[in-house]
């Protein structure tokens, strides 16, 4: 009988470390490098969601060329890439495994989905390309929806910008943060809300598609500098905070290659450090397209100066003519 109870014991104790996380799934093990591809799942409805969406952006492009037109193979590349290949790095490959145990990893994820994919989404142009590719009906559709009254109250840069600021501030510090880590849905959620904010705050600033209300550069240049300190003070805060953010969901799951409080202070980093550097990058290229902007506007004067003076040249000579007959 001893014996036996020795046995239990023993497997009793491997056992206890395997806690449960969000939905269910096992705790992982140590996070390393490797792990990014051992974890990678496949089988996620997000997964999905990015091989229908790359089908459709390439099956446009496949058309466009059919019949003779050119797209640009950048925008192909930033939409393919850094947009939606940035997503899956986050979230299909193994990453997703320890998005409830680490906060710095979620920390990686939010900085990716909100401030880096949605950026690269939009300069890759898809309402344009639809736009070019769809049937009379769809596309009346499409840009009835784009020109709504909805789009154009989410697209507006101010609204854009207190949804993008505040966003953030109202999950970690309520309950909601700890609510996501309990409940597998509200995880997945979260990360479909981080995709959405980046795109209503980056579509108008940086983008390339038709969109109604857009500012000028000047304005969206102004709106990228203000969102810098914002992310400065909400890295530092979660640095220096005295409490855990989840609540008891970190210390409870017990793992004993992590500790939570460290991996807090990390977080709060990875917040403060990617927020700037993303920032400060993507203001040099709003500079780089208002540049663009500036030179083809200036190109069109010249342009139509040229034809000013041409039929100026084209009068006098008439007049000439007229005279001398």
């Amino acid at each position: 009988m001893l014996h036996v109870d020795s046995i239990f014991a023993a497997t009793s104790a491997v056992a206890a470390p395997q806690a449960m996380a969000a939905g269910g799934d096992p705790l992982p093990p140590p996070f390393t490098v490797a792990r990014v591809f051992t974890e990678t799942r496949l089988d996620s409805w997000l997964a999905l969601g990015l091989v229908l969406a790359a089908g459709l952006y390439l099956y446009g492009v496949h058309r466009l060329r059919l019949r003779g037109d050119r797209w640009p193979v950048a925008r192909t590349v930033f939409f393919l890439g850094p947009g939606l290949g940035g997503i899956a790095a986050v979230t299909v490959s193994g990453l997703h495994a320890y998005d409830t145990a680490l906060l710095s990893v979620h920390m990686v994820q939010h900085m990716v989905l909100s401030m880096v994919s949605p950026i690269f989404l939009a300069l890759g142009a898809p309402i344009t390309l639809a736009l070019r590719t769809l049937p009379v009906r769809p596309r009346k559709r499409l840009l009835a929806i784009v020109h709504s009254r909805i789009a154009r109250i989410y697209s507006f840069p101010l609204v854009a910008f207190a949804i993008f600021v505040v966003n953030p501030f109202a999950l970690y510090f309520t309950d909601l943060y700890g609510y996501t880590l309990e409940h597998a849905w509200a995880h997945e959620l979260v990360h479909a809300h981080f995709i959405m904010t980046g795109c209503v705050f980056f579509w108008p600033l940086l983008g390339l598609d038709p969109l109604p209300g857009r500012w000028p550069y000047p304005g969206r240049a102004l709106l990228m500098v203000l969102s810098v300190p914002f992310h400065t003070v909400l890295g530092l805060t979660i640095m220096q905070s005295t409490t855990l953010f989840g609540g008891d969901w970190y210390p409870s799951l017990g793992l004993t290659w992590s500790n939570p409080w460290d991996d807090q202070v990390v977080a709060g980093g990875v917040l403060w450090a990617g927020g700037e550097f993303v920032s400060v990058t993507m203001l040099a290229v709003l500079v780089a397209q208002w540049i663009r902007q500036s030179e083809r506007e200036a190109r069109r004067l010249d342009r139509e100066l040229d034809r000013q003076e041409a039929r100026q040249r084209a009068a006098e000579a008439a007049g000439t003519a007229e005279t001398a007959s």
